[in-house]
């Protein structure tokens, strides 16, 4: 994989948007600006993007992405973490999956330190692991609740948000309306039943990984 170039003095950021999601991608995007660039983000109103409005997000993303050095996103989609969670091993499902993607990202970006908003139970266990996957590797920073504490990694919270929510835009639009795909909201599983009965399978587009699937295989479905 090619290298960015080295930008002294500036500081990337990484979080993803959809882990928990049953439905559609999950996404990992990153941001590299200057500490100036960063403190004019603040003022604009950046931080973590769940405590955001989709209007605000949108907003914000445009000018994210027209003042930073570089932003880096990918979309992990649901067969390639389904092979994770089946069949990786211990530390290394989707934790694992997550930290690759993460160092793709972060090898685009170019900073000489990189804040990231760590997946793991143990952050110092997950920034170790990520380390291992860099060559060069920047100065890494891995925390939990990052997005909060950090600028940087709050703009990439809001890239990774807005690029999920424009890859379920499209699914909807595709496939009806399934809410937002978690499987804590009951317009989602309602789908997957109807889903499930009326097809005899799992949508294409869903982590079939997901412990849900088992609730709703055995208390909807005579099979």
């Amino acid at each position: 994989m090619a290298h960015a170039l080295v930008h002294g003095g500036a500081v990337g950021g990484v979080d993803e948007s959809g882990r928990g999601s049953i439905l559609g991608p999950l996404v990992v995007a990153g941001v590299c600006a200057d500490e100036p660039v960063l403190e004019e983000l603040r003022a604009l109103g950046v931080r973590d993007s769940k405590a955001l409005t989709r209007k605000k997000r949108q907003a914000l993303y445009a000018e994210i992405v027209k003042r930073s050095i570089a932003v880096h996103w990918v979309a992990i989609l649901p067969p390639q973490i389904d092979a994770y969670v089946i069949r990786g091993k211990k530390y290394r499902r989707l934790n694992y999956l997550e930290a690759l993607h993460m160092a793709e990202v972060i090898n685009r970006l170019g900073a000489g330190k990189v804040f990231v908003d760590a997946p793991d139970t143990n952050p110092g266990r997950f920034s170790r692991e990520l380390s291992e996957m860099l060559d060069p590797c920047p100065e890494i920073v891995a925390e939990h609740r990052a997005d909060a504490n950090y600028v940087v990694v709050a703009a990439a919270s809001i890239i990774a948000k807005v690029e999920r929510d424009r890859a379920v835009e499209t699914l909807r639009e595709e496939h009806g309306d399934f809410g937002s795909g978690y499987p804590s909201d009951r317009h989602t599983i309602d789908y997957l039943v109807h889903y499930l009965k009326s097809n005899g399978s799992r949508p294409p587009f869903a982590r079939k990984s997901w412990k849900t699937w088992e609730r709703i295989l055995v208390t909807t479905l005579d099979f």
